[in-house]
């Protein structure tokens, strides 16, 4: 052997990505045992409060120099007087508001009806019903005000967000620099918790309906801006020829080219903005928003569950109705006439609206109880459930159960983890992350999320942090354990694949507050209710994308396994799951997601992590804590999304899969 090849053998190969992440591990349980010995200086342990930038003034000290010595706040408080114009407009079609243009309320029984249209035009006859019905349910049941209320700022806040999503949207489309630019703010305004957004509303906007609408507005903007530019980068080349060879002009070619090409992913961007403005607007009671979630939040403050349950029950039946449309309106192509047609006939529908429309005002005019239920006139039962419910959670098997549960996950598993978590140095944990996104993800993201949870070390706020993450982790653990058999199970038939799929499409449907209801109920104001309530509502996605996995694998890959005489849990283990799993982690991703969402909802039942701070920052005007919390969650969720996102990408690679 020459003496320069037996260089090259003595040269040591560079350390593999797991090789270093199994090394970042031992230095994390080295430091965790010094710690636990007594040995670990406090230091190191955590951060000293005399080394935590003081982010939040800075912060205070740029927002105040922003909205008075810029004039900022002149200015929102000259845009709110004409946003508070379109919403007193909206108000009094509505519900009946005392200002221009006095023409509302509109009767229950109109709105009735033109949802029906609406719904039969969009969907046929069961659709139809769903419109009506809602309609029907919400008038009979007492809610018709407060529902109004909610509707009046949801008809002023998705339009506004569609307009300026679309036109970002386009934007974006067109200039790669406003591409760049926007991308990792949109990354960044997805995870903040929606307390964030908030503060900034009730300073610049004043508390009520128009802080309502901002926060509103701003919060469901950013799926109609990533829809509008992924819909019109998909545009054909042969369909953009055909419009340059017609001498479209630039406006022409946008109008009459693009837009149309694009039009279902702007369609589902609609989607997306009216379910995040409905989520929304009934969280805004927080801000002093009336409507359906001021009612909610009143209700379940004062534990009148039943009265909860029938407000609960609307709201889901609001986002079904308008999630269902919405999807209709997606998937329903355009109607094309004859030349000649009439006019009735090109719109019959729309005919048809507007006589029942103008048929059941009149009759309100002469039967009062056909524009507006009284209370002695509707039907709400909240009483009568209230006592059923009580009497439900009276029964000895449901008391040993919920007891049980209550002493044994909170006592013997959550309270020792929360513990443990806490008990980890810093340092560690953040080695613990960065092993975790090395070994998933590569090197690039693991310095990432090293950098994201240090930032978080140095927000002052790391305990909080830690506490917010035992309970994310914790539910998607449980959500886990409890979903994925059960999607693997309903996987297997098509019958019930469908079913449990129209379940998880329904389920995701409803505002995060209705969740809160059952957990309240069966486990009180306790952590258990906090684990529980964030577990039925991360199980959902991971359900839902588990099935669709499975679904989706190849045929000839389970055909070739069934060939090779594979049992069934052979062919599960060795070929579906392992092809399934890049679209599972999408869904795992979504249940972290969704997990790091609930967790700030459910400050409302009482917890001691970021949630809790950041829903006292509402009461005061501390903008730069308020800030600084949000940004911390948003961290933490950004660093599981990058890491599972460039897992799943990779591993679709790898497989082949598209």
């Amino acid at each position: 052997m020459s003496a320069e090849a037996s260089t090259l053998s003595r040269v040591p190969k560079p350390l593999s990505n797991g090789q270093i992440a199994l090394a970042f591990v031992l230095g994390a349980a080295a430091l965790t045992a010094v710690q636990y010995l007594g040995l670990l200086p406090g230091w190191v342990h955590r951060l000293p409060e005399t080394a935590v930038p003081n982010f939040a003034a800075w912060l205070d000290t740029i927002f105040n120099f922003v909205k008075d010595d810029l004039g900022l706040l002149v200015l929102t408080r000259t845009l709110t007087e004409g946003l508070e114009w379109l919403l007193d407009v909206s108000g009094n079609i509505f519900f009946g508001k005392r200002r221009w243009p006095f023409v509302g309320p509109i009767p229950w029984t109109a709105m009735a009806a033109v949802a029906a249209v609406i719904g039969y035009y969009l969907g046929g006859w069961r659709l139809a019903a769903l419109g009506g019905g809602t309609m029907v349910w919400t008038a009979l049941i007492g809610q018709w005000e407060i529902a109004m209320q909610t509707m009046s700022v949801l008809a002023i806040a998705a339009p506004l967000a569609f307009v300026i999503g679309l036109s970002v949207g386009i934007a974006a489309w067109k200039y790669a620099w406003v591409d760049r630019v926007i991308k990792p703010v949109l990354s960044v305004l997805q995870t903040l918790p929606f307390f964030t957004y908030l503060l900034p509303a009730v300073i610049f906007f004043k508390v009520g309906p128009t802080a309502g609408a901002v926060a509103t507005t701003i919060y469901a903007i950013p799926p109609m801006i990533l829809m509008t530019s992924l819909g019109l980068q998909k545009v054909s080349p042969e369909v953009v020829e055909a419009g340059q060879m017609s001498g479209c002009s630039k406006f022409q070619m946008l109008r009459h080219v693009y837009l149309p090409s694009a039009r279902t992913e702007i369609l589902v961007g609609v989607n997306q903005v009216i379910m995040l403005c409905l989520a929304m607007v009934v969280l805004t009671a927080f801000i002093g928003m009336p409507g359906l979630g001021a009612k909610l939040l009143a209700m379940m403050g004062s534990f009148k569950l039943g009265r909860s349950f029938e407000i609960g029950v609307t709201i889901v039946l609001l986002a079904v109705m308008l999630d269902r449309m919405s999807k209709a309106w997606v998937v329903k192509q355009p109607e094309h006439f004859e030349r000649g047609t009439p006019l009735w006939k090109r719109h019959q529908m729309l005919v048809l609206g507007v006589v029942l429309f103008v048929g059941f005002t009149l009759l309100s005019l002469v039967m009062p109880i056909a524009a507006e239920i009284g209370r002695g006139q509707d039907f709400s039962q909240g009483r009568e459930l209230d006592t059923l419910i009580k009497g439900f959670l009276d029964i000895e098997w449901v008391k040993a159960t919920t007891g049980f549960l209550r002493g044994f996950l909170n006592v013997q598993i959550l309270i020792p983890f929360r513990n443990f978590m806490l008990s980890i140095p810093t340092p560690a944990v953040i080695l613990l992350i960065a092993a975790f996104a090395l070994a998933l993800a590569g090197r690039k993201q693991a310095l990432l999320g090293a950098l994201f949870f240090a930032l978080v070390a140095l927000s002052g706020w790391w305990d909080r942090a830690i506490i917010t993450l035992y309970s994310v982790i914790s539910a998607v653990t449980l959500a886990a354990l409890i979903g994925l058999p059960l999607a693997i199970i309903a996987a297997r038939s098509e019958k019930w694949a469908k079913r449990v799929l129209l379940i998880c499409d329904t389920a995701q449907t409803f505002p995060s507050f209705v969740y809160l209801i059952p957990a309240i109920m069966l486990f009180g104001i306790t952590d258990i209710a906090v684990i529980f309530s964030i577990l039925i509502f991360a199980m959902v996605p991971l359900v839902r994308y588990t099935i669709e996995g499975l679904r989706t694998v190849p045929p000839e890959m389970t055909e070739a396994a069934d060939m090779a005489g594979a049992t069934r849990f052979q062919k599960l283990w060795n070929v579906q799951l392992p092809l399934a799993l890049p679209t599972m982690a999408i869904g795992f991703n979504q249940a972290i997601m969704f997990a790091f969402f609930m967790v700030i909802i459910a400050a409302f039942i009482g917890t001691q992590d970021l949630g809790q701070e950041l829903q006292r920052t509402l009461a005061g005007t501390d903008m730069g804590k308020n800030f600084v919390l949000g940004i911390c969650v948003s961290l933490m969720a950004l660093t599981f999304d990058l890491v599972i996102m460039k897992w799943a990408a990779d591993k679709k690679r790898a497989l082949g899969l598209p």
